[in-house]
């Protein structure tokens, strides 16, 4: 069933914070090329890491899995078959650059939005200025993209609106047998590479950067299998913030580290800045009832953030203001048109920017709305619901489980009143 019904809730209660979607990611990507077995712990089983799986064991590794243990045995060698990203974009740019590596073509493809919507060129034109044939198949600059290596140790200059592009080729560097040098006009999304400088500094990479717009390489990299515990995931944990502000209810949230380098800790500096009652007491996170004010924001280093910081402006007191978020309209949907679209049918004050959004104080009322098949589109829209007049009915619901598979079990158990439309399908 596709279809939720959500209607206005007050919550109480704890809730635990699911696994990192991108750290999860990472840790298996990085298992593929480790010696010996890696063990990943809390891992998240969702569409995008099942298609991680998928497409490393294309490589010639192998996993076994259970409830909350991942065991993965590192190989990698020419790839078995076509590798379906799914609607991953971290498999199409992390497996498309690694793939680079090998003598041998690689061929990626993915569902309707991997095909249409995210970008793929900075990464085909990085490759190839490092010595690989690299290829959009039908000419149209998006997926499926054959590539063939080996590339090189060089240089290469690409653009760096889109983090994976970057973050891919960075992870390919590492592992070349000498220095590489990237440049990158127009860095984006920089909290995502510290995110995967994270990891590769923790496999023992050497790589340095000025200001995000060029980074040496060193090159050799070569490690054991590790044992990792998946955090959670601060993306996911900003529905639950934004739920416990927007209906004035107090929720414990656990499983997030607050030292975790993650981008969209951020939030949580912006929310207290708008006036949020959000701290730390030991490693739970608190959120109280708060009285809201609209902030100028950028958007950029927190970018997954933008719909439901669409949805917080509509209960914050005066105008919020999201800007410098044009790569938002990239993403699984385009965000910015589709949060303001599906919040104006709920009577939101809400205008769409070219890079961002601009909302006032709105009063929402339930209606039929659709996910545009984005699981943060659904996930925000299923907040503004819990706090608007009357039931609303979410369309496609579906696709949070490409990030929240527990969303409907975890709400209705802090008071959400969420169910299943059994009518429309």
């Amino acid at each position: 069933m596709n279809n939720w019904i959500i209607h206005p809730s007050t919550l109480s209660g704890s809730l635990k914070i699911p696994p990192s979607k991108s750290h999860c990611q990472r840790a298996i990507l990085f298992s593929m090329l480790g010696e010996g077995v890696s063990r990943i712990e809390n891992w998240l089983d969702s569409p995008d890491c099942i298609a991680m799986l998928d497409a490393i064991s294309q490589f010639g590794a192998k996993f076994r899995s259970s409830d909350s243990l991942l065991e993965i045995e590192g190989h990698f060698q020419p790839a078995t078959d076509v590798i379906d990203a799914q609607n991953s974009g971290q498999v199409l740019r992390f497996i498309g650059a690694l793939s680079a590596l090998l003598p041998s073509y690689t061929m990626i493809t993915g569902d309707a939005s991997i095909r249409t919507r995210r970008p793929i060129k900075p990464l085909l034109s990085g490759l190839r200025q490092l010595g690989a044939i690299a290829e959009s198949a039908l000419g149209d600059g998006h997926a499926p993209i054959s590539i063939r290596g080996p590339i090189h140790p060089g240089t290469c200059k690409v653009d760096g609106e889109d983090s994976q592009p970057v973050s891919g080729l960075i992870i390919a560097a590492a592992f070349l047998d000498g220095p590489s040098e990237i440049l990158v006009e127009n860095p984006g999304e920089t909290p995502w590479i510290d995110l995967t400088l994270y990891w590769l500094r923790r496999m023992g990479a050497m790589v340095t950067h000025e200001n995000y717009s060029h980074y040496h390489v060193k090159g050799g990299l070569s490690y054991s299998g590790f044992s990792y515990t998946v955090p959670g995931d601060y993306s996911t944990a900003a529905f639950p913030i934004a739920a416990a502000l927007i209906t004035q209810s107090h929720l414990e949230l656990i499983g997030l580290n607050p030292e975790d380098i993650q981008g969209d800790k951020e939030l949580i500096e912006i929310l207290q800045q708008m006036g949020g009652r959000i701290h730390w007491k030991e490693n739970r996170l608190i959120v109280e009832p708060s009285h809201l004010k609209g902030l100028f924001i950028d958007i950029n280093t927190c970018i997954d953030a933008l719909p439901i910081l669409a949805v917080i402006g509509c209960f914050a007191e005066g105008v919020t203001t999201l800007y410098n978020g044009e790569i938002a309209r990239k993403k699984e949907s385009d965000r910015i048109h589709s949060i303001c679209k599906e919040l104006k049918k709920m009577g939101a004050d809400i205008e769409e920017q070219s890079d961002g959004l601009v909302v006032k104080t709105s009063n929402l009322t339930g209606t039929n709305v659709e996910s545009h098949r984005d699981h943060r589109i659904a996930l925000s829209l299923a907040i503004a619901a819990l706090a608007a007049k009357g039931p609303t009915v979410i369309h496609h619901a579906s696709c949070v489980s490409k990030s929240y598979p527990t969303f409907m079990r975890d709400f209705q158990s802090i008071g959400a009143a969420i169910e299943l439309d059994s009518v429309r399908v």
